[in-house]
């Protein structure tokens, strides 16, 4: 059979996340430059369904393909390292500035491939209403949080906790199966989860709203970093380990290093019968 049990799936989460942690730096930055690019373009192939068929749903339906190809080749993407790394530095497989490193250089990673898509996008000369299309989410994720204030933080840093918890389910479920065709389907589910309904993913960011810079949105850097790519960054880091790190950590893993303890008053246990 190709399902995996959770005991073992976070099994696997350790040893993921231990090899991730453990990557060189060339490695961090190569993998992390391909997963920004990756879902770059899985995003505009989103909005060109949304757009091809006036259906927002058929844009999620088709996004998680940049995810998969991410998840099957072992790159690496920032917000499922922020379920996976915890896991592993909490199993003492490494410590927590090493874990901090390698959150660090895959963000870069990620942002200099989602920068590079970008650019490369905008000089396909996208048709118009893909460029309105773009502008206006762009905008919605900056001036829209912008104009509600400090509740606008609250509501961005939410949106992006909601998101990586369903982004690192996606992760987690992937190793729940031993074939490539299971892995595909458990991890699409919960990608399609977030992105049909809105909810903010750095990395996604990291190409909508600088592309929509580049096609002329009006938007500074200020109003991305402050009202969405700093927030979100956070959320997702908030998702990404306890929604599902740490808390299948101490419920699957944690709990089965326990050494089994017999109460004082405990009785013997009954011969067994025969």
């Amino acid at each position: 059979m190709s399902y995996v049990k959770p005991d073992i799936v976070v099994e696997n989460m350790i040893q993921a996340g231990r090899s991730k942690g453990n990557l060189p730096l060339r490695d961090l930055l190569i993998r992390g430059i391909l997963s920004g690019a990756l879902l770059g373009v899985s995003t505009t192939l989103a909005f060109t369904f949304a757009l091809q068929t006036g259906a927002p749903i058929a844009g999620a339906l088709v996004f998680p393909v940049g995810f998969v190809m991410i998840v099957l080749l072992g790159l690496e993407l920032v917000t499922g390292n922020f379920a996976l790394l915890p896991v592993a530095a909490a199993d003492g497989k490494f410590n927590l500035e090493r874990m901090a490193s390698a959150w660090c250089w895959v963000f870069i990673g990620n942002l200099i491939g989602s920068l590079l898509y970008a650019a490369l996008f905008v000089l396909t000369v996208p048709k118009a209403d893909m460029v309105e299309q773009i502008i206006k989410i762009a905008i919605a994720k900056t001036i829209g949080y912008e104009s509600m204030g400090s509740m606008g933080l609250v509501t961005v840093f939410v949106k992006a906790v909601l998101c990586n918890w369903m982004v690192t389910m996606g992760v987690v479920m992937a190793l729940t199966s031993q074939s490539t065709a299971g892995k595909v389907l458990a991890m699409w589910l919960p990608i399609l989860t977030f992105f049909a309904q809105g909810f903010e993913h750095s990395v996604v960011n990291m190409f909508v709203i600088p592309a929509a810079m580049m096609l002329g949105a009006p938007l500074s850097a200020t109003q991305w970093w402050v009202w969405n790519q700093i927030p979100v960054t956070l959320g997702n880091l908030v998702g990404g380990l306890l929604c599902t790190g740490l808390a299948l950590y101490w419920t699957y893993g944690a709990r089965q290093r326990e050494p089994a303890v017999t109460p004082l008053n405990a009785s013997a246990p009954d011969p067994v019968p025969g």
